[in-house]
């Protein structure tokens, strides 16, 4: 747990990976943009998922000048954590995740999160 912790046991990292993995960003901007993160926190949690093989870059073809982020199959495998997180969050905490998707995970957790793993699964750059 430990090891695990250390990669993306920080305030930011599990969101940077939610919101690339499950909203689909994938540029610096849009990242920053959705949780008010500041620049060099971001650019350093970017580096760190990118060492320990939770993200691959490229660059943005619209402008070479910028990069897109890419879940890699490792990420992938943390969607489950991620919606385990979610669940618990929303029942212990004062943090609500949206009602349609608390909904849909109580009436087929497994259902959603194949759903999820799919979709995060496509976005992985071969």
């Amino acid at each position: 747990m430990a090891a695990s912790l250390d990669v993306f046991g920080d305030r930011w990292t599990l969101l940077v990976l939610r919101d690339v993995l499950l909203d689909g960003r994938s540029r610096f901007s849009e990242l920053v943009a959705n949780e008010g993160i500041a620049t060099n926190t971001l650019s350093e949690r970017l580096a760190r998922l990118m060492c320990h093989g939770l993200l691959s870059r490229e660059r943005d073809p619209e402008d070479g000048r910028k990069w897109i982020y890419a879940p890699t199959r490792a990420a992938v495998e943390l969607v489950p954590v991620l919606v385990e997180i979610m669940v618990w969050g929303s029942r212990h905490t004062d943090g609500q995740a949206p009602d349609a998707i608390l909904a849909a995970v109580r009436s087929d957790k497994a259902g959603v999160i194949a759903q999820l793993t799919a979709l995060a699964a496509s976005r992985v750059a071969d």
